[in-house]
């Protein structure tokens, strides 16, 4: 059976990361592990007295006292994390979801990518965690990171779900965005969604070859459709179809310029995921 990793943290996402992995669980008959990451605390220098004022001994003893707290700060991560563990099991069951597993693991999530094995379908994250900026948008830390180094497509859930029955698929004819169309086309997660196949660019002949292919692709799998080239910034674009045409799921392909250029400009791909205040399924 499929398997969908779900990675859930102490954050207001969490519950809406479930619920988005419980119906994407559903619509692909996949079984769930659910992965929360404890990140390690970081190392405290050695404290030197260099005044004498404190002593040998009260030096230790202050070391002592703060290895007590770390180890104590430990053990209620770990119970924390089996709390949130057992929450969202709950409600996976509570969705119908049968086949669900946990894994409570130390280190960076970013780390625990690696060992992503080839039943894996999807990887689903909170578009924001624990520290993020909620009244400026901000998009939690980690969630880039993550985007880049998942070799799986990965569900970037909104802060709250409701049902998904219109997706805009964003598409520039770059590599990934072609894998989106691909993905659209083969995968049981979308049959039945009204598709809408946008792309931000003048109506040239280029834009039109590529959108024939998609329109081709598509059909031939005989996904209902409709395609529309709208001149513009792409940010400004699609975000803006979003709103108008009551979108319910973004698809993308990610980060398809070179990382100076995105460094200079800015990644479209990151701007559309904060502008557009829906789920958003990004592709490699």
């Amino acid at each position: 059976m499929e398997q969908l990793r779900v990675c859930i943290d102490d954050s207001a996402y969490t519950r809406s990361v479930v619920d988005h992995a419980a119906w994407a669980a559903t619509r692909l008959g996949a079984g769930i592990e659910l992965l929360h990451a404890i990140g390690r605390a970081p190392v405290r220098p050695v404290a030197t007295d260099l005044s004498g004022s404190i002593g040998v001994d009260a030096d230790q003893a202050l070391l002592a006292e703060l290895a007590g707290l770390d180890e104590q700060r430990s053990r209620l991560a770990m119970v924390r994390g089996h709390q949130l563990l057992d929450a969202a099991r709950a409600d996976l069951r509570r969705h119908g979801v049968a086949d669900v597993r946990d894994r409570l693991c130390h280190g960076h999530l970013v780390d625990l990518l690696d060992d992503q094995p080839a039943g894996h379908e999807l990887l689903v994250v909170g578009k924001r965690g624990e520290a993020a900026d909620f009244a400026r948008l901000h998009l939690g830390g980690t969630l880039e990171r993550v985007l880049r180094a998942s070799t799986r497509p990965v569900l970037v859930a909104s802060r709250a779900f409701r049902p998904i029955q219109r997706l805009v698929l964003a598409f520039d004819g770059s590599p990934s965005s072609r894998k989106a169309v691909e993905l659209v086309a083969r995968s049981a997660l979308f049959r039945g969604l009204e598709c809408h196949v946008l792309m931000a660019a003048s109506e040239d002949r280029a834009a039109t070859v590529q959108m024939d292919w998609a329109h081709a692709l598509l059909d031939a799998r005989e996904i209902t459709h409709r395609t529309e080239i709208i001149p513009g910034n792409a940010e400004e674009v699609i975000g803006g179809y979003v709103e108008r045409h009551g979108i319910d799921l973004l698809v993308l392909g990610a980060y398809g310029h070179s990382r100076i250029r995105e460094l200079l400009l800015g990644s479209t791909t990151t701007a559309l995921i904060r502008r557009c205040l829906v789920p958003a399924l990004v592709v490699r």
